[in-house]
């Protein structure tokens, strides 16, 4: 079994779950700069075309973020980060659905259509008259957020779960291409904070970051 890996939110989000559960997964890297991840040998495997992917032991592939962690926290289901019972599971699902739908995928799309334009024109149909709107949308989202998280330490209380991990990476990540966080959301600021002073926070961050200026 062994992970592709490479530069970007989705796989240091990877890289932090593994380090929040002690899971050492050997690696593969992809070039996503280079959109190695868009094209023959690595589409073979993984057609969805996203990194990262989890190639198991039998040659199957599993190229969702989400579905990685899911198969290995079965796996190695402590620390539980999705979580131990019927119900947290429910909570941290519900939550991560919110802040992907809600959050971090109009805030990727409006990167890729504004300051990340040159790189994804001509991977994927971009719409750079959306881009405006997808940054209002995060920060009425976040708006929103920065109420529900009133007496909270983490996204679904006292936990931190997956919920957390998808949404720093992806607000670390705003903050480096000109999507920064509200300094007046004093809830979201302070769980921020206290996500980015986890180890695991420090650990996955690539050390392409420091020479793109992005953090991924």
């Amino acid at each position: 079994m062994h992970l592709y890996d490479s530069f970007g939110p989705n796989p240091r989000a990877t890289r932090m779950f593994l380090a929040e559960k002690g899971i050492t997964i050997p690696t593969k890297t992809v070039d996503l700069m280079t959109a190695e991840n868009r094209k023959p040998p690595y589409t073979d495997r993984n057609p969805g075309g996203q990194v990262p992917a989890l190639e198991l032991d039998n040659g199957k592939c599993i190229g969702e973020t989400v579905a990685i962690w899911e198969y290995l926290e079965e796996k190695h289901p402590t620390p539980a980060l999705i979580g131990a019972t019927a119900e947290e599971r429910a909570e941290a699902r519900q939550w991560q659905r919110r802040v992907e739908m809600q959050i971090t995928e109009h805030l990727y799309n409006a990167f890729r259509y504004s300051e990340g334009l040159q790189m994804f024109k001509d991977r994927m149909r971009v719409l750079p008259e959306a881009a405006p709107g997808m940054k209002a949308v995060v920060q009425d989202k976040l708006k929103w957020l920065d109420n529900l998280l009133e007496g909270k330490q983490y996204i679904a209380g006292d936990r931190f779960t997956i919920a957390d991990i998808i949404l720093y990476c992806a607000l670390d990540f705003g903050g480096s291409v000109k999507q920064p966080l509200d300094p007046s959301l004093k809830n979201v600021n302070a769980w921020f904070k206290r996500v980015d002073s986890r180890p695991s926070a420090k650990s996955s961050l690539h050390p392409a970051s420091a020479t793109t200026g992005m953090k991924g």
